[in-house]
């Protein structure tokens, strides 16, 4: 139930499901949960209430030490309580194997150092597994929670009048059908409720497709999960009509209209085909789930970000299936043509409904993706236009980097994708009326991580991705990305180092020492995702949600006091001791400012791991 959503709160607290984690007086050890490929720097923290010299040693699994050294000067205070933040410097140890850290009477968790393909490529399969669990429709994979075909009332869906709606994201208007019946059976759920977004879907697309073009070696099951989403995607965009379908399914409901939400019901996928409802009952929009539609012009955000997954799928199938290719290159040029390009409020892109859901005001750089990919695919397929979707990329690559932002790769810019696919098609000499350079995008890449540097180093754990806002885990993801591109279109190591401490921010080196990655480390056992939370292990055990990516550390107080909610069964753990800086980390099913999973969230975690995989 992303972003801002209405809950109805409960008095009673929520009883405990895991015993609340007491803080040693002398400190605690973090580590990256997953661990560090060979040959690149390895940064572990200890906080403390101590401002003191301490040393360390690393442990092997015999319980030798393999280096002895001295913890690095504080990098700050944490909170109260933590007035020390030191960084120990591992990266003298690069044999693989299993290791521990100790400082005086503390050790951390353990953790791996190998080869970069063998500690991360097995994360892009736990990765896609949980793209699996998020799979709509008929054709589900059942998976360690036994995942049952849902929502099939959405092959005949009709479709609704956009409603407006109020400061709690409540429509205020009563639903108005003007269309339909339509087919967006399929699909990946959003988030850790039912919804499916178009904006959301095809950001992921487009990432997995940009990593399994990378791969040295394809991966089926990434491949499968692509072309179910592309197959779904498919049905969102009707050229014929120059329509998009941009959402299947409303968030929250209104009492005082007389019908609920999917935000409003906590249940299983497949328990909402069995209602049996007609209008006008409290539940018929949650099993007759209502479609929302946009027509030409297209937001410009959603029609590059939908025509470079299409123009991706065209270039993995150009071999092997040449008229499906042809299908998503058309696709692709139909939807990118007509983009709304002119007189764009960038406060008013559509996203999601409500727009609150999604606040996104950047479009150039979806646009730059998008006419890039279509260029590659283009070339492959030898289609006479494929110089001027080249050219047209490079328009708005230029006015992209001319506006000075320097946001990098997450839900809301996909501009780290686009400049490293632009820089290829410059190489290649796909470009013959260029308005940018390859130094003018590497260069712009550089601003980005630069900017995160700069950011980082306010931090006592380097963190650039603030803790305060959402998408704390995305964006340090989305940093270690383009950290990764920018040395593979360089060769310039200098971003090395910041990229892996992002990474580790999410993994593990953090003031909770919790893994935002399910599965990884010491991750959130109490995740805001209805089938995990109904079918799962409450306790970390075999049946949790392996590699979700959830939202981590945001503000303190975000949420006010949390409250029950329905079937939602109680779990919480106590974390409190380690909270600071303005943030907090609830490990409890009810935040879901904290602890909700995303498609978009694992794309880019998935990404991450992938490309560090290729080292």
């Amino acid at each position: 139930m992303r972003r801002a959503q209405a809950i109805a709160v409960v008095a009673a607290l929520v009883v405990t499901a895991s015993p609340a984690t007491a803080a040693p007086l002398d400190g605690h050890v973090r580590v990256d949960g997953i661990g560090y490929a060979v040959g690149e720097s390895k940064t572990a923290y200890f906080l403390s209430g101590a401002n003191g010299n301490a040393s360390f040693d690393v442990l092997n699994q015999k319980g030798s030490s393999v280096l002895r050294g001295k913890a690095g000067a504080s990098l700050g205070g944490w909170n109260q309580r933590f007035t020390s933040v030191r960084p120990l410097d591992l990266s003298a140890v690069d044999k693989p194997g299993r290791y521990r850290v100790r400082v005086g009477g503390v050790t951390s968790p353990e953790f791996t150092i190998g080869a970069a393909e063998d500690v991360f490529r097995p994360w892009i399969d736990k990765t896609v597994e949980f793209f699996q669990t998020q799979r709509d429709g008929a054709d589900v994979v059942p998976g360690s929670f036994d995942r049952k075909p849902s929502h099939l009332a959405d092959r005949k869906a009709t479709v609704y009048e956009t409603p407006e709606f109020d400061d709690q994201d409540r429509p205020t208007t009563v639903l108005k059908p003007i269309g339909g019946p339509v087919d967006v059976e399929g699909g990946w759920f959003d988030a850790g409720d039912f919804l499916k977004f178009t904006h959301a879907t095809s950001y992921s697309l487009a990432s997995l497709q940009y990593l399994q073009r990378e791969l040295k070696k394809p991966h089926a099951g990434l491949n499968a999960e692509i072309n179910h989403g592309l197959k779904w995607l498919d049905k969102a965009w009707d050229s014929a009509s120059k329509t998009l379908y941009i959402q299947v399914g409303i968030g929250p409901g209104n009492e005082d209209l007389g019908f609920k939400g999917d935000h409003d019901v906590w249940r299983l996928p497949q328990d909402d085909d069995a209602l049996n409802v007609k209008p006008g009952d409290e539940k018929y929009y949650v099993k007759h789930r209502p479609v929302f539609r946009i027509t030409a012009p297209i937001s410009p955000n959603l029609a590059g970000r939908v025509a470079a997954s299409f123009a991706l799928g065209a270039q993995y199938n150009a071999r092997q299936n040449p008229l499906l290719a042809k299908k998503y290159l058309d696709e692709a040029a139909s939807i990118l043509a007509n983009a709304q390009t002119e007189n764009v409020d960038p406060d008013k892109l559509v996203t999601a409904l409500p727009r609150a859901f999604y606040p996104e005001s950047s479009w150039m750089d979806d646009m730059e993706l998008g006419a890039a990919e279509l260029a590659a695919a283009g070339r492959v397929l030898k289609d006479p236009r494929a110089g001027e979707w080249a050219t047209a990329a490079t328009k708005w690559a230029k006015r992209y980097i001319d506006s000075g932002e320097t946001d990098t790769l997450n839900l809301y810019n996909t501009s780290a994708l686009a400049h490293a696919s632009l820089v290829r098609l410059l190489r290649n000499g796909s470009v013959r009326k260029a308005e940018v350079t390859e130094r003018d995008l590497t260069e712009h890449l550089k601003k980005q991580l630069q900017s995160g540097v700069d950011s980082a180093a306010k931090s006592p754990f380097r963190t650039a991705a603030s803790v305060t806002s959402f998408d704390a885990a995305p964006r340090s993801f989305g940093f270690a990305s383009t950290a990764q591109l920018y040395r593979s279109l360089t060769g310039d190591r200098s971003f090395d180092a910041f990229g892996t401490r992002q990474r580790g921010f999410a993994l593990g080196t953090n003031a909770w020492g919790v893994s935002l990655v399910v599965g990884a480390g010491d991750f959130s056992r109490c995740i805001h995702h209805q089938v995990a939370n109904i079918q799962g292990d409450l306790n970390g055990g075999k049946k949790v949600l392996v590699g979700a990516v959830i939202n981590g550390p945001n503000k303190a107080g975000l949420l006010g006091d949390l409250g029950d909610f329905g079937d939602m069964r109680p779990c919480q753990r106590d974390m409190k001791a380690f909270d600071g800086a303005g943030s907090e980390f609830l490990d409890d099913t009810r935040s879901w400012a904290t602890s909700e999973t995303a498609i978009d969230f694992t794309s880019t975690a998935m990404l991450t791991f992938g490309l560090t995989s290729l080292r």
